[in-house]
């Protein structure tokens, strides 16, 4: 068994006990959980990183930015340095992909849907932004242009499947995070936005050295 399929199974046993400690409220839990899971999936990219490929580094930096915004996100005054850092991720992201494809060739097709659904995403956030409508919004565009860019790479035949499916998961789990801290805050929403996040981060990961 490699290293990176242990690193893959501890993820998922803590992200499983990050969602129990979540329903159940047990706080000191979640504080240990999230970071190890969050931890692993960096620890898969750099496991993977070369040196000599740009994509791998802007991969393990966009990780990095991701994990500190999970720790981050993890105590609610902080929600905005969270943002920022998902922020500035999914930038990282951006970079990756058009070094492997330059944007001018991502295909206008693969955005249409994109658009329409982050245009529905903002109406349906719109009425409970606040003084945070700005700083969200921006977040929707750049991550509406990195699942985008994933897809294009993966279309054209610059990147693994892994990059188009780790976006998909990661803009749904997006969705699941707003829904809970923006609209409603249901536990429903981190049963499967937690999972689908710490997956798509963890294809993400995969897509290093390939």
């Amino acid at each position: 068994m490699g290293l990176t399929t242990v690193l893959a199974f501890v993820m998922a046993v803590a992200v499983a006990v990050l969602v129990a400690a979540e329903k159940a409220g047990r706080r000191a839990l979640v504080l240990v959980s999230k970071p190890v899971a969050s931890l692993c999936f960096v620890m898969v990219g750099w496991i993977l990183y070369s040196p000599s490929h740009p994509y791998d580094a802007w991969v393990v930096v966009a990780l990095m930015l991701c994990m500190l915004g999970d720790v981050f996100l993890m105590f609610r005054p902080a929600f905005l340095a969270g943002l920022v850092s998902f922020l500035l991720g999914h930038l990282a992201y951006l970079a990756a992909f058009a070094g492997r494809l330059p944007p001018n060739s991502w295909p206008a097709r693969w955005a249409l849907p994109l658009l329409l659904v982050s245009v529905a995403a903002a109406l349906w956030l719109g009425p409970h932004l606040g003084r945070r409508r700005s700083p969200v919004l921006a977040y929707l565009v750049v991550i509406t242009l990195m699942v985008w860019g994933a897809g294009s790479v993966v279309l054209g035949g610059k990147g693994p499947w892994v990059l188009a499916a780790g976006a998909g998961l990661f803009y749904l789990s997006d969705l699941a995070v707003a829904r809970d801290r923006l609209v409603v805050k249901r536990f429903a929403s981190r049963t499967w936005g937690l999972p689908a996040y710490y997956l798509g981060q963890l294809l993400f990961a995969l897509s290093v050295g390939r």
